[in-house]
């Protein structure tokens, strides 16, 4: 793979990231009920540390003499994590946080193999950092569903 390929898996982790950092947000504001509190707590949590994965993918965006994609480039993705109809359904949006986890580590990986194919460590080092905490995103996600699943 070559550089083009890194520059333009940046910069879908990039976008991916900023609809995540939206939809977490919207999420978060709009679920309801005693239920839905940890959720909407982990939620504003993750916002955070989205925000601050965007914020790393478009520095190296930057040092790879490329630029973050801005809004009139953007294509969002996330059907699954649109805010629900019904704000007390919590299930719906667990569901969505993991279908969004489930795809930043297809990105990330992709982007390891990428990286490596392209002898650029720098990137592949990032990749692998946010791998991580996306898997991380991930098992708490899954173990919310498992829980919910128990009702």
């Amino acid at each position: 793979m070559s550089s083009e390929q890194v520059v333009e898996l940046l910069k879908k982790a990039y976008s991916d990231e900023i609809e995540t950092v939206m939809n977490y947000q919207t999420n978060a504001i709009v679920l309801d009920g005693v239920r839905a509190e940890e959720i909407k707590e982990s939620l504003q949590a993750d916002v955070q540390e989205e925000l601050g994965h965007s914020e790393m993918l478009g520095q190296r965006l930057k040092q790879l003499g490329a630029r973050p994609p801005g809004s009139a480039e953007f294509e969002a993705q996330q059907d699954s994590l649109q805010p629900v109809e019904d704000s007390t359904d919590v299930l719906s949006v667990i569901e969505g946080v993991i279908d969004a986890e489930e795809g930043a580590i297809e990105t990330y990986r992709s982007l390891i193999t990428a990286a490596e194919e392209a002898d650029d460590p720098v990137t592949e080092d990032l990749a692998v950092t946010l791998l991580a905490d996306e898997e991380a995103h991930l098992t708490e996600f899954k173990g919310f569903r498992k829980e919910y699943r128990q009702d």
